[in-house]
Order: structure tokens, then sequence, then C-alpha cells
């Protein structure tokens, strides 16, 4: 009995110890199998989702840098070479990947006895922060272990961030007796090496490019095996031969790409210290300016250090912009203008005067050849009166014209069949209820009759003031009371518009305005007639250009441009590159009137020159050519920059017209805002711009076809500027 229950208790033991040893084997392989499974699921992840990444990390890779290739020229129509690049020697720095601080302060103190670098640049932030790179273990002591241990255990804040307040606490602490200990030679280094930690991994940061001579350029070459990524290297500098403010500028190296527009252009392989147009044409047309950059490949070993550099693409310059400027025409005419503000400017009365402005365009094509603006500041430095280019005001700036709007107001009429051709009308002062009588210059009590063409001719304000009143539906009768209809203001701007008043004139130039446009409430009546005579909305000295352009060319509105052509840039120097863009002529609209009411009107604003009692026959009845306008004076309240005289009242000058009357190939408008508070002598300023301005075009045409200087669009020699004078990229205002 006992040996029986020995072995069975034997045989108990036997099965726990194989089932112990068989539920062990089962978790081993099953840990194995999860093992496997977690190396074979990451191995495929590896593979599948990431393999096309760490294939890319492996190979080389490509890079867009900056090799400063030179931004596309301005030519004028003829090929007169406007905005230049001028070579200079630059020295440039490319931080890799595994570059270390100390390695590129090293550098920088390498440099900064080899070349002479400019300390204008450093700022109180960089002294602070270089003091605290040379004074590492005495900085961090300004702040206690207590203030460290706060700022670390903030559970609200990552630790960039807690590294971040305790190296403000640092910088903040940092004394003007610390700071004053780094010397002339510490400043040196500090402006090299600030341009050195500026730029991106790769990416060649400008150190110097302005004034780096032949002795510093030579020294840094011939130590470049002792300088890692250092490398000297031609920059471009951009160079304008001509002061027109609208041709724009650029930005410096040392300027960059602006703030504002810092991720647009990042975005778009742009680097840091890039040239940038800025304003006007050389940033509406940057895309075109700037060229393409260099693609190099860098091959890089195990470590991610570049070993070598491949150039896949060598890049090329910008496009070259054949603008629609006559630069003889238009240096000849920003004379003229000066020269009549400032005999206006001595005159009594003047006080408020401070510019004036003169466009002229092809009616047919809408190419702006002349863009005057000039104006009279104070130099802060000697006191005395001095003459600004101001021509960016033709299209930012706007003005109450005066009558030389009464064009389109006859012809808004016409086409609200309010008067029809040649309708007589008497011309009278017109004496609304409760208002003082508003009447024409020439004639103060009596009772005119005229058509359409006298009015014109005389400048008549009350033929106007009627048209006005008939627009409303209430024709004139002596003291009548007047409420306006909703539809009078909005049918007299839209007409007016059709010619490209009070709208933008879509030229492309940047920062263009429409002018404003006062008040239109039914108890504004009095104000429609203010509007048909030139003196309640304000309009820019393009738009009234671009308006005259309409009645000269049978009723087309063109939209102006600046920029006749895009080429690629010349082979060799001496001929414009092959034509890539050619800027055809775009018509925006037609206005409403038929042909025939256009050109009677046409025959007022031609009498206006030559007729017996036509406003600006003086200047215009004895020209060697036949030619048509209006001229304009508009009693308005100053509201310009001397805010001291704001609400004196005072007169702007204007003056529109177009050559030959017959076959229009020029229009131009003139505007002098301000130009007196003399109400009592005319003034003939602006005629005498009109004039000089039409005889020196004229003048010139007749050159350029006895000398053969010519447009093409094929073939177009280089030819040099008219004038020598050059403006460097650090003198443009």
């Amino acid at each position: 009995m006992r040996k029986t229950l020995g072995k069975s208790r034997a045989s108990s033991v036997k099965a726990k110890h194989h089932s112990s040893l068989t539920f062990r084997m089962n978790v081993l392989f099953f840990t194995i199998f999860i093992i496997f499974s977690v190396l074979i699921f990451r191995l495929g992840y590896m593979q599948i989702v990431k393999g096309e990444d760490y294939v890319q990390n492996l190979e080389p890779k490509e890079v867009s840098v900056n090799t400063s290739v030179p931004r596309g020229r301005m030519y004028d129509r003829y090929g007169r070479i406007l905005v230049d690049n001028q070579p200079e020697n630059a020295i440039t720095y490319t931080k890799m990947q595994t570059t270390k601080t100390d390695e590129m302060l090293k550098i920088a103190v390498k440099l900064a006895a080899l070349i002479e670098q400019p300390t204008n640049r450093v700022t109180q932030r960089d002294k602070q922060d270089f003091w605290i790179l040379k004074n590492h273990d005495a900085a961090y002591e300004k702040v206690t272990e207590k203030e460290k241990k706060k700022i670390e255990t903030n559970e609200d804040i990552t630790q960039s961030q807690a590294d971040a307040a305790i190296y403000k606490l640092v910088r903040e602490r940092i004394t003007d007796e610390e700071l004053a200990q780094l010397t002339e030679a510490d400043l040196e280094v500090l402006a090299i090496y600030r341009e050195m930690a500026s730029g991106y991994n790769l990416s060649p940061q400008i150190i110097k490019s302005e004034n780096v001579t032949d002795d510093e350029f030579a020294r840094v070459s011939e130590r470049l095996t002792e300088l890692p990524g250092v490398n000297t290297t031609t920059d471009w500098k951009r160079v304008k031969l001509s002061p027109l403010s609208v041709l724009g500028r650029t930005t410096t190296p040392a300027k960059g790409i602006p703030n504002d527009k810092l991720d647009y252009y990042l975005a778009r392989d742009y680097s840091r210290n890039d040239r940038v147009g800025e304003s006007y044409i050389e940033a509406q047309y940057e895309e075109l300016l700037q060229g393409q950059k260099s693609v190099v490949k860098n091959i890089t070993n195990k470590k991610g250090q570049v070993i070598d550099t491949i150039t896949t693409y060598e890049g090329e310059p910008g496009k070259d912009l054949v603008l629609t400027f006559d630069s003889e025409l238009l240096a000849e005419t920003e004379k003229i203008v000066e020269e009549e503000l400032l005999a206006l400017k001595s005159l009594g009365g003047s006080y408020l005067l401070d510019r004036a402005f003169l466009v002229m365009m092809d009616p047919n094509t809408g190419d702006v050849l002349s863009m005057v603006g000039k104006k009279i500041e104070k130099d802060p430095d000697t006191g005395k009166n001095v003459i600004l280019d101001y021509a960016y005001g033709t299209f930012t700036t706007a003005y109450e014209a005066g009558s030389v709007v009464k064009a389109a107001t006859v012809l808004t009429g016409y086409n609200q069949g309010v008067i029809k051709m040649n309708t007589t009308l008497g011309d009278q002062p017109i004496k609304l209820m409760s208002t003082e009588p508003k009447k024409s210059i020439f004639n103060e009590t009596g009772y005119i009759s005229m058509n359409d063409l006298m009015a014109l001719e005389r400048s008549s304000n009350s033929y106007m003031f009627q048209i006005a009143l008939l627009l409303n539906g209430t024709p004139y009768s002596y003291n009548m009371p007047l409420r306006l209809n909703d539809n009078t203001f909005p049918t007299m701007r839209n007409n007016y518009a059709q010619f490209g008043l009070g709208v933008k004139t879509a030229i492309d130039l940047p920062n263009e305005v429409s002018g404003v446009m006062g008040r239109s409430d039914p108890t504004m009546g009095g104000k429609t007639l203010d509007l048909a005579i030139g003196q309640y909305d304000t309009y820019t000295t393009l738009q009234l250009a671009q308006y005259i352009s309409t009645v000269a060319n049978g009723g087309y509105r063109i939209q102006p441009h600046v920029v006749k052509e895009v080429r690629e840039p010349s082979k060799d120097g001496q001929q414009l590159g092959p034509l890539a863009i050619v800027i055809e002529p775009t018509i925006l609209n037609r206005i409403d009137n038929p042909t025939e009411e256009i050109d009677h009107v046409k025959k007022g604003l031609r009498r206006v020159y030559i007729g017996s009692l036509g406003s600006a026959r003086k200047q215009f009845a004895n020209t060697p050519y036949t030619a048509a306008g209006k001229t304009g004076t508009a009693e308005v309240v100053y509201y310009g920059p001397l805010e001291d005289k704001w609400r004196t009242n005072t007169l702007n000058l204007t003056h529109v017209g177009f050559a030959p009357y017959e076959n229009p190939e020029i229009a131009y408008a003139v505007v002098i805002p301000w130009a007196t508070t003399n109400f009592v002598t005319p003034l003939p300023h602006a005629n005498n711009i009109a004039r000089r301005s039409l005889d020196k075009y004229f003048e010139l045409k007749a050159k350029y076809e006895s000398t053969k200087v010519s447009e093409s669009n094929v073939e177009q020699p280089i030819l040099p500027a008219i004038t020598e004078e050059k403006i460097g990229e650090d003198e443009q205002e």
C-alpha cells in the first residue's frame, strides 16, 4: 500500500514539472514571436513608410544657393541704359550643419586680422550676446541656482523656453561697464561674426561686399584653406543712371529681405541677405529682374560633413526690361517742370506751393514717355530749399483738377441725352435758393448765349452747371431749390469713370490711388455743380493723362504702362538680348459716346488753343504743329503737409492736351497743386509747362529721325545713358 502511494506521488511531481516546462516554453516561444513580429513590423515601417526619406537623407542634396547673379538691367525705349549693375569684390561665409559656434568665432578672429569690417551695424543686443559668448561662466553666474530651479520646474513651459528665459535674465544683468570692456578689435570680430551667424546652413552669407579693397580680397583669397567656409567672389551693386524715383530701389545685402515680406521670399528660395525690389518698377517686376540662382549638389560623408560641391545648374542673370520712357524727353521735361515750379514759387502768395507734375503718354498704346514730379523741401542741414524727384506722386496723390474735366462733362451730357451737339445755353450766374451765385470768371452778371464749342473755348462754368442740373432732371430757374435725385451723382461719376477719372488707371506700378470722392447725399445739390467743373472729387495726374488720351484716340481708355518689352540678358553687351515678352496695348473700355460726338468735342478743345477767346491761345496759337487741349483752375481748400495752414483757400493749376490734332500721337497732363493764394492775377505756368514740353517732344522726334535713333522689336543696340550721373544703391532715397 505504501509503494503505491509513493509511485503516485512521484508521477504527480513529474507531471507538474512537465506542465510547468511546457508553459515556460510556450511563453518563451510567444515572446520570441512578439519580438520577431515587432522587428518585422519595424523593418516594414522603415522600408515602406520611411524608406524614401532615409534614401533621400543618404543621397547628396541639391540646394539653391545665393551666387549673386546680376539683376536684370533697365533701358529706355531706345536702348539707353537707366539701371545697371556694378561688379564689386565680396567676401562670403557658408555655414555647415556641423559647424560649431567656437569654430565660427575662431574664423571671425582670423578674418578680422585680414579685413576692415565696419561696426556701425552692431547693436546693443549683439554686444550682449557676444559678451556672453566670451564670458560664458561669469555670465551665467548672474542667475542664481534658486532662480534657475524656479524657471526649470515650471511645468507650463518647455525646456527650450526655460533656457530662453534664463538667457534673457543673463542678458538683462550685463552692465554697461561690462559691455564697455569690449575693445574695438572685439567689435570688429563681432561685426564679422554676426554676419556669419545670420545665414542658413549651406547658404553663402555676404560678410563684406562694400568697399572691399583689392588688398583685402587678395589677403583673404590667399588664406582660404585656413578659413573653412570663407570664399571670395563677385557681388553686383545696383546703380541708377537716372534720378527717376519710379525706377524703384532694391534693398542692400546689409538690409536683405524686409521683415514684412520675409516668409514670402524665403518660400521662393531667396536668402535673407538677397537684394530684392523694394519699390515701384524694381518691386513690381521682381520675379523677372531677380534671375535664377545656381543649384549645387552637396556631397556629404557619414558624419554629415560636406566633402564636395558639384554645380548642377549655373544660374542666369535676371531678365532685362525695356521701359516706355524716352530718357532724353524725360530729362528735358524735368528741367521744364523744375524751372516753372521755381518761377511760380518766387511770386507772392505761393507759400503753400511745393510740387508740380507732368505726364506725357502715347494715347494709342498707353506707353508713358515722360513721368515728372518735382517737390520742394527744406534741407534739414542747410535749411535751404532743394528739389526732389516726386514722379511717383503722379499716380499716388490726387487733387481737384478744375476745368480740364469739362470735355467729360459735355460728353456726359450728350450720352445722357440732356444736350446735343451745338446745344445753346445762356452763360449766366446760377443762383440757387439760399446760396451765393455761382458763375463763370468772364461773366460776373450778364447773359451770354453760347453753344457747347464756345463753352469749351471760353471755359464756361455756367454751361457745365446747367448740364449738371439737367442731369438731375431740374432745368435751371432763378433762385430754384435743388434736391438731388438718387442717381445724379452715380450717373456723373460713372460717366467720368469711363474716361479714367476717379478710378485707377491700372498702370503697372504699385500704390496707385483712385482719388477721393466727396459726399453724395441728396442735400449736396450744389456739389454736383462743383463736380461738373472739376472742383469736388480729386484725380491723379495720370488719370488726367488717361482721360485726355481717351478723348484724343476716339474714345478708347487705354491702360498706361511703363514696361514696353522684356528681353533676355545681352550676350555681348552691344545689343539687347532676344525679345521675350512684348507688352501689347490693353483697351480697358470704350466710352459710350459715338465717334461724331467725340470729334465734335475735340473741335472745342482745338478752339481752346487757337480760338479768338481761347483760354490757352497765348501759349498755343503760334505752334508749328496742331494741338488741342483744355486749361483748368480749381478753387480749393488747402489740406497739404503744412498743418498750421489747413483750411486756407488756394488755387490748383492744371492743363491737358494732345497733338497732332488730326492724328494724335502724344497726350499730356499738368497739375500744379496749391499754386497761389492770389485769386486775381492769372498764372500761365501750367500752360507754359504744356507748351514747352510739347515743343521738346516734336524737337526730339525730328532729332531722332535725322540721327536714326529708333526703337526696334528685333535688334536694338545698347546706348549709353544720356548723363554720367550714377546713383549707388546706398544713395537711393
